[in-house]
């Protein structure tokens, strides 16, 4: 029988962590006396990895030294501790509970760097038996690029057509057509339904225990 497999997202899919990345970059904006944002603005600010949110906090016509500054300050002031504010979802405990049951290989790939995705799993996750666990690398092209998606297919020795990937962003419905998996959008994170729909979710969910209703 071939395993079965399901890849999770972090960010506004397993973990709601908007609140604590906007405080944290408005922080390092604030000591760089550059203009800061709202917390709703950061939705559309997240899921493609620092780079993506340096570049989406600051002008466009910031300058490389900047956008480094910032960056280098972020890692620093966001490192300093898991943050308090930082939770699972309503719902995802007994979601992986279930899983867990009905003997699902579990995996969370992010563009969180990887040392913050293993904080956040080690801390928050570890009662599951979760088997691949990684964030951004050097090495290894981020999402959408779905290198490290297929890797983790191999690993679970599941092919990628039945596999589920679990997300909330255009990100993660493009890592799932890219990798050929299900693609699961979520509509409790950073992004919208129609967002979701546009990069090819094949299934929509509104709490996180309507996942079951679709693998089984």
């Amino acid at each position: 029988m071939k395993n079965k497999a399901i890849i999770f997202d972090l960010d506004g899919t397993l973990i709601d962590s908007l609140e604590d990345i906007a405080i944290c970059m408005n922080q390092v904006l604030i000591e760089l006396n550059l203009p800061h944002h709202e917390l709703n603005d950061y939705k559309n600010f997240v899921g493609g990895g620092i780079d993506f949110l340096v570049n989406n906090a600051l002008a466009d016509d910031t300058n490389e030294k900047v956008k480094e500054e910032v960056t280098n300050r972020f890692k620093v002031v966001y490192d300093q501790k898991l943050h308090a504010k930082t939770k699972p979802y309503d719902g995802i405990y007994e979601l992986l509970e279930e899983l867990e049951k009905r003997d699902y290989k579990i995996g969370i790939l992010s563009n969180k760097p990887h040392e913050f995705t293993i904080a956040y799993a080690n801390s928050l996750f570890s009662q599951f038996n979760i088997e691949e666990i990684h964030g951004q690398k050097a090495h290894i092209e981020k999402k959408p690029n779905p290198s490290a998606a297929i890797q983790i297919a191999n690993s679970f020795e599941t092919p990628c057509e039945e596999v589920y990937f679990v997300g909330d962003t255009q990100v993660d419905m493009q890592t799932a057509k890219n990798a050929k998996m299900k693609g699961i959008g979520v509509l409790w994170g950073f992004r919208t339904k129609e967002e979701l729909l546009e990069s090819g979710a094949d299934f929509l969910v509104k709490k996180p225990l309507d996942i079951l209703d679709i693998i089984e």
